[in-house]
């Protein structure tokens, strides 16, 4: 948000990636037959993740609203008190007015290099969505209502023990990503245990509360 209202962004458009996230070349030649006609202000973009020594090209893939016209619209915000440090709040997505579309090609992702490093980022981030989900109940309908759909599903079952157990299925199972072999196993299991994490952290808040 500091970029967007200081920086004189000249561009129509901009791109937010992490310094782990690359172009490819399709992604490029598809943003050049899009953007100029483009009726959208934002478009979700996807990635292929890089695991255990290949690519994820099935399950559930990782994507998020990085492309967007810089007047649309901006990043949401916490309150301060909230603020916990995780990169996990750099990865918040922008609240944008007007229609949002879908870029097919896929960028890349190199986020992880073993099993371990997954583990021990998604056990901060687990705290984070735990935090998130508390400020989400106490915000009220206009923080819900800036959500996906998707977003409000997750949010509001976040404590329930079935949702790892049906993300798993309908990752690995319905979206295929048995395709990718034993690496789509290990990042299926991985996404499994991490649900449970999530579970664990809210029930921990609960007590506190």
């Amino acid at each position: 948000n500091w970029f967007l209202r200081t920086r004189g962004v000249r561009t129509p458009w901009v791109l937010f990636l992490d310094a782990d996230e690359r172009v490819t070349p399709e992604f490029a030649a598809e943003l050049r037959r899009r953007l100029p006609g483009a009726r959208e202000v934002g478009f979700w973009v996807t990635f292929d993740n890089w695991f255990w020594g290949t690519f994820l090209r099935h399950g559930d893939a990782f994507r998020k609203l990085a492309l967007f016209r810089p007047e649309a619209g901006e990043y949401e915000r916490f309150p301060e008190e909230m603020w916990s440090g995780l990169d996990m709040e750099v990865h918040e997505h922008p609240v944008l007015r007007g229609p949002v579309g879908e870029i097919r090609a896929r960028l890349r992702h190199y986020p992880f290099r073993d099993a371990e490093s997954y583990r021990a980022k998604h056990g901060e981030y687990a705290q984070w969505e735990a935090w998130r989900r508390q400020w989400l109940e106490r915000a009220g309908p206009e923080a819900w209502a800036a959500l996906t759909g998707r977003q409000r599903f997750k949010y509001r079952n976040l404590g329930a023990w079935w949702l790892g157990p049906l993300y798993f299925l309908g990752s690995y199972a319905g979206k295929a990503g048995f395709l990718d072999g034993k690496a789509g196993w290990k990042f299926a299991r991985l996404k499994l245990e991490y649900f449970g994490k999530m579970r664990k952290k809210i029930k921990e808040l609960e007590r506190e509360d």
